[in-house]
């Protein structure tokens, strides 16, 4: 696996973990800020709870891809990091139908362009 692949692949981790933190810790504070395209204000309060189990869904979303990454095997790595990007991207487009196409693009496309450099550094 190349140097770009992994590193593009933590970055989608990264930002897996990042949504994870404001959805589960910080959904009426810093989500506000984030979110506020997607929700009123008044919202954010009783949505707490949903919202914490959205970012949980995001941690395991990350988990995997750095689970993808500590694996030793090369063909079983690519294939946990290739599984769990395309559910990224497979989420990106959900939401990008049903909220807003922004989320194609912030999430969308680093998974992407990770699974991208991920098959080409196989090639």
């Amino acid at each position: 696996m190349s140097t770009i692949a992994g590193v593009l692949v933590a970055l989608v981790a990264l930002e897996h973990l990042y949504i994870l933190w404001i959805e589960m810790f910080a959904w009426t504070t810093k989500g506000k800020e984030v979110f506020r395209d997607a929700l009123p204000e008044e919202l954010f309060e009783p949505t707490r709870g949903l919202a914490a189990n959205q970012g949980l869904y995001n941690g395991f979303l990350a988990m995997g891809l750095i689970w993808g990454l500590m694996i030793g095997d090369l063909e079983w790595s690519i294939r946990v990091q290739t599984f769990f990007l395309g559910c990224v991207i497979v989420a990106a487009t959900y939401g990008a139908l049903r909220l807003s196409h922004s989320i194609l693009i912030k999430q969308g496309l680093p998974a992407i362009l990770a699974l991208l450099a991920l098959l080409l550094a196989q090639a």
